[in-house]
């Protein structure tokens, strides 16, 4: 079946990039002239998915705001004539079906996703994490929604992650199936070195079913005290039921400043109106290095 329903939990408090995200939501950071979490809504709507929900908490108007009209600005462009510029906001606007739900209380990325069940209905639905954004040729979420309409399993993005990464992240235990394709068979949250089960961990993006729900709602609190839904997927990996795809894509952490610098001046060596003048700035600078 093909997944035209998406979930993007953006209520995390961003404190790996405080003081920035003090005031504004870490998913409106800007790479070059589009905010972080547009990326992600226009990698989903590549994909061909309609309805999309974000998940949002206190604090976070500003996103609401971002994929609304803005009237009295788009009445000044079109006065001035900036037809452009006019065209780029409204379209935005018109992405997709965008709805909004408040997490009120920060108890983790299973109760995020638990919140959108009566949105999901009983359908497989794409996840894509308010931090990640990738950028590629190919969107992302289409290479796993792809996989999941060949073997009607749930789906995740992965990468092979170095050892000082994969503690911070989780551990798949996976076997090659085809191409850039894996069998996944059991993950843990955040392993130490010793006890990791391979350096392939989930990054960014997943498909779920809709049994997930039920197994969110019987999965105890884990790390930090939260709903983990690493856990939930290890009962789905476990039982036989999970894939993960390779994805071709760059993947940038919008969660740390570092990944926040290298989107921005990634995107901004292809961006039209920046990359000539950003690699001759970055030429001049090398040599001073």
């Amino acid at each position: 079946m093909k997944i035209t329903k998406a979930i993007i939990p953006a209520a995390g408090l961003g404190t790996r990039v405080l003081p920035a995200s003090k005031a504004i939501p870490k998913e409106m950071l800007p790479i070059v002239d589009k905010p972080a979490i547009q990326y992600i809504v226009e990698e989903a709507v590549a994909a061909g998915i309609t309805d999309i929900l974000i998940i949002t908490n206190r604090g976070k108007g500003a996103i609401e705001d971002h994929f609304d009209h803005s009237i009295e600005l788009e009445n000044m462009l079109e006065f001035k004539n900036k037809d452009k510029q006019l065209e780029e906001i409204t379209s935005v606007c018109n992405l997709a079906n965008i709805y909004f739900l408040r997490q009120k209380e920060t108890k983790g990325l299973g109760d995020a996703v638990l919140r959108a069940k009566q949105f999901v209905g009983n359908e497989s639905f794409a996840v894509l994490y308010g931090d990640d954004v990738i950028i590629g040729e190919t969107p992302a979420i289409s290479e796993l929604c792809e996989v999941h309409e060949k073997y009607d399993k749930s789906v995740v993005g992965i990468k092979q992650v170095p050892d000082e990464k994969i503690v911070k992240y989780c551990s798949l235990k996976v076997e090659k199936l085809e191409n850039n394709t894996f069998t996944v068979t059991d993950m843990i949250e955040k392993p130490s070195i010793y006890n990791k089960l391979s350096n392939y961990s989930v990054l960014g993006r997943c498909i779920l079913k809709p049994e997930i729900f039920d197994i969110l709602e019987n999965t105890p609190l884990g790390v930090g005290n939260e709903l983990q839904l690493t856990d939930a997927m290890k009962t789905v990996a476990t039982n036989g039921d999970m894939l993960g795809v390779v994805f071709s894509g760059e993947r940038h952490d919008m969660g740390n400043k570092f990944g926040f610098l290298k989107a921005n001046i990634d995107v901004g060596l292809t961006h039209p109106e920046t990359k000539d003048e950003l690699m001759a700035y970055i030429r001049e600078l090398a040599k001073e290095l």
